[in-house]
């Protein structure tokens, strides 16, 4: 005569069979190469980071990282993409506020939705921005670039490397804080505006250390303040907006791994696990340090919380300057 199982058995069979499903899936993987796309173009500083990282976790791995720059539209096309893949641990997304902090905060009519087509993984570096100037623009510090703002209402202008982009709303963060009227100027990327900056036809930029490390070592900028809390190893001379008189100005500027929601948990822990290994070595820490960047690390629900963070951060500048960004 058959046995038949009891309801509450049945469903602890399918539990455990569920559960076994997933170890496997985690033992097995990963099984071939994985790709990491990349929202901007070759040498900047999230490709620089990434690659380094990666290069040390495929042979953890034992399989190939593949990154795959796909720059354009702020790197909403890259977010798209990876948004809308195959959720199996097989195609990752480097990304940044950008894409999805400030995608949520302030964009419509996108194709994905920032907050629940992705999902967090480790967030792995901050990356604060510097304040810079042109060195003939006379000014010698943060007090007084604001002062010369509020004399001159409207007259200063500050680049950026796009509408809706960190640089861009940054800015307008300062504007709110320090009380004054500067004028945006968006370009398509930080070459661009760092250009015009270098020649005068703006007067002021948020960009990163990395991209402003030559140009303030030649004379040719000079910064006024960074971003962080804490000052960069890489430019220790350069106060924090708090140094600066700005208190309470500060603005974290994540980079991080994340994959198509509906990834196995069991795959997003493995790739935390390896990638906080790597953050871990000490000569891999100070290349990142002289880079600009200040390494984190973080577990996936640190990560999703600092994503949430952000997300009401830039939703307030975008209310409070009225911002129109599509």
């Amino acid at each position: 005569m058959p046995i038949s199982l009891s309801r509450p058995v049945a469903l602890l069979s399918l539990c455990c069979a569920l559960l076994g499903g997933g170890a496997a899936q985690a033992q097995s993987y990963p099984a071939r190469p994985i790709r990491i796309q990349v929202p901007f173009s070759p040498g900047g500083a999230q490709d620089v980071i990434i690659r380094l990282l990666s290069q040390k976790v495929s042979g953890n791995l034992g399989q190939s990282l593949l990154i795959e720059n796909k720059a354009g539209a702020g790197g909403l096309i890259a977010a798209d993409a990876v948004a809308k893949a195959a959720p199996d641990g097989y195609t990752l997304l480097m990304a940044s506020g950008g894409q999805v902090s400030v995608a949520a905060a302030a964009r419509t009519g996108l194709n994905y939705d920032p907050q629940k087509d992705l999902v967090a993984i480790v967030q792995l570096v901050d990356t604060p921005m510097v304040l810079v100037v042109p060195e003939a623009m006379p000014v010698a510090n943060l007090a007084e670039f604001i002062a010369l703002a509020k004399q001159k209402p409207g007259a200063l202008t500050f680049a950026s490397t796009g509408t809706g982009t960190i640089s861009h709303l940054t800015g307008e963060a300062l504007k709110h804080a320090a009380g004054i009227n500067v004028v945006h100027i968006p370009y398509k990327g930080a070459a661009q505006g760092l250009n015009d900056l270098l020649s005068g036809q703006v007067n002021a930029m948020f960009t990163s250390a990395a991209s402003a490390h030559a140009h303030l070592a030649s004379k040719r900028l000079r910064a006024l303040a960074v971003t962080s809390g804490e000052r960069l190893p890489s430019l220790p001379e350069v106060p924090t907006f708090a140094e600066a008189g700005l208190k309470g100005f500060a603005i974290p500027v994540w980079a991080g791994l994340m994959a198509p929601r509906g990834v196995a948990p069991e795959v997003v822990q493995r790739l935390n696990s390896e990638y906080l290994k790597v953050l871990q070595e000490p000569a891999l820490r100070q290349q990142l340090q002289t880079m600009g960047a200040i390494v984190v690390g973080s577990t996936p629900a640190q990560f999703a919380e600092t994503i949430q963070d952000d997300i009401a951060r830039w939703k307030q500048v975008v209310t409070r300057g009225n911002l129109k960004l599509d």
